[in-house]
């Protein structure tokens, strides 16, 4: 049987001593290496016979490090680079990532790390070649799964979008909800008309009427000229209203005149407008219950509600998972111009296993920091956060034993009404460490957390009244 070729390594670097330990490191790890004064001397050996990988430094005579890796990509060649500097400032690091690079090291380096570094770039080589999809047929956002709670909500938007009925998405944050308002409008007959946005939540209260039905000129102090409102911006097309349910009583009793009766005022305006819009609403709230405590207009809540569509959490199709991460993955290269990374068989795995309490925008956002921070082409188990991003469903029953004992105690001693106040408890927790990460930034806590702004401010204040702070 015929001996198998021993790995081929190639290293560029105009100091000598660097390239004797470092050649000496990898052969003792049984690698064969091949030394080089300048990137010049290696690319001119490239026409010759390839290696498995190279490391090249970045401050070199002649062709530099970072011009040597674009010219081999410009050339389409996937052969693993890694680059190694003195020089660690953050344009010499993200200028060898942009280009291509399979990791950098730092010098002085651990010689260890370096041969760890170049056993996983050897790794990768050593796979068949899979070429990933061309960035171009790469698709704007878009609804993605084959689950059967997908293909349920794929039918319903085939069932209503080409009607003209007002539709209440319903589901968790970070579901996509948005993306199901684009898709009910794009397959609708009011595709060719304007889409128009608004997130309740994120605008003021006292800013939010003139946002949505616009503003005469000296309606009040600011106002110096028309603008035109959110209803008239989408006139003939469709208006999203996102989390619906933070909208102010006052101004849930002009929206229902709109939805009634087709017609507004601008803000200090006389002149009557005619609405002809669609409006597709979400909420991630328990709109039922708010119209109970009496925080949400029942007869609005009935316009709005002509047809409801369900989302599902992330981990109610959890078959989704590899599909979903795949097309982030790829599309956060194409965003930023990385080069782009696949996931193996056993990452895939590990993602589907993890519980993901911010859903679909939790999942795409680990996935852009992976295509970021990832060294080489390929991200495996061992590559993904540990506890950071996701809960690892085997490893998190530690606070659930906890919760569990915790409960069956108080149970025991014959207390009543334990699940508002565990939860408000476990809320409570989860806001003071998101704050905390963030230095008392609400609004990128509340970004993390998956919550409104106004959802975790309100949060903040009933815990605050609850301890006496």
């Amino acid at each position: 049987m015929a001996e198998r070729r021993r790995a081929q390594v190639w290293i560029a670097d105009d100091d000598e001593s660097i390239r004797f330990v470092l050649a000496e490191a990898l052969r003792e790890a049984g690698v064969e290496v091949r030394a080089f004064a300048d990137a010049d001397s290696l690319r001119g050996a490239l026409a010759r016979t390839q290696p498995d990988v190279v490391v090249s430094d970045i401050r070199m005579p002649g062709t530099n490090g970072l011009e040597f890796l674009a010219d081999l990509r410009a050339a389409g060649s996937l052969l693993p680079v890694i680059v190694m500097s003195a020089f660690t400032d953050v344009a010499s690091t993200a200028a060898a990532y942009r280009s291509g690079a399979f990791d950098y090291l730092p010098k002085p380096f651990d010689l260890d790390e370096a041969v760890a570094a170049v056993q996983r770039a050897l790794g990768e080589s050593r796979q068949a070649a899979v070429v990933p999809a061309k960035t171009d047929e790469i698709e704007a956002a878009e609804l993605i799964g084959t689950s059967p709670a997908m293909r349920e909500v794929f039918r319903a938007i085939g069932r209503v979008a080409a009607s003209d009925l007002n539709v209440l998405i319903t589901g968790p944050t970070g579901t996509g909800k948005e993306l199901v308002a684009r898709a009910l409008h794009r397959h609708s007959a009011r595709a060719a008309r304007p889409f128009v946005a608004l997130n309740t939540a994120a605008i003021p209260a006292e800013l939010l009427e003139s946002e949505l039905f616009g503003h005469e000129a000296g309606s009040f102090t600011g106002a110096v000229k028309r603008n035109a409102g959110r209803f008239e911006q989408a006139e003939g097309g469709t208006l999203f209203l996102d989390e619906i349910g933070d909208m102010p009583l006052s101004l849930q009793t002009r929206l229902l005149r709109v939805l009634a009766e087709n017609e507004f005022y601008r803000v200090g305006g006389r002149e009557l407008i005619r609405a002809d819009v669609r409006v597709v609403a979400a909420t991630h709230q328990d709109l039922e219950g708010k119209v109970e405590r009496g925080e949400f207009r029942a007869d609005l809540l009935h316009r709005l509600d002509v047809v409801r569509l369900r989302l599902p959490p992330l981990d109610e199709r959890a078959a989704d998972i590899p599909l979903l991460a795949t097309h982030f993955l790829a599309r956060a290269a194409q965003e930023m111009r990385l080069e782009p990374k696949r996931f193996t068989a056993s990452a895939l795995a590990e993602l589907g296993k993890r519980s993901w309490p911010g859903n679909v925008r939790q999942l795409e956002n680990l996935c852009r920091r992976l295509a970021v921070m990832t060294p080489g082409r390929e991200i495996r188990p061992q590559d993904l956060p540990a506890g950071d991003n996701a809960i690892v469903v085997q490893t998190s029953e530690g606070w659930r034993e906890n919760l569990h004992r915790l409960a069956r105690n108080r149970l025991a001693r014959g207390e009543q009404g334990i699940y508002d106040e565990l939860r408000q408890e476990f809320d409570a927790t989860l806001i003071e460490a998101a704050l905390a990460e963030n230095s008392g930034r609400r609004v990128r806590a509340a970004e993390q957390l998956g919550l409104g702004r106004n959802t975790l401010t309100r949060k903040v204040g009933a815990s605050r009244k609850r301890r006496g702070k």
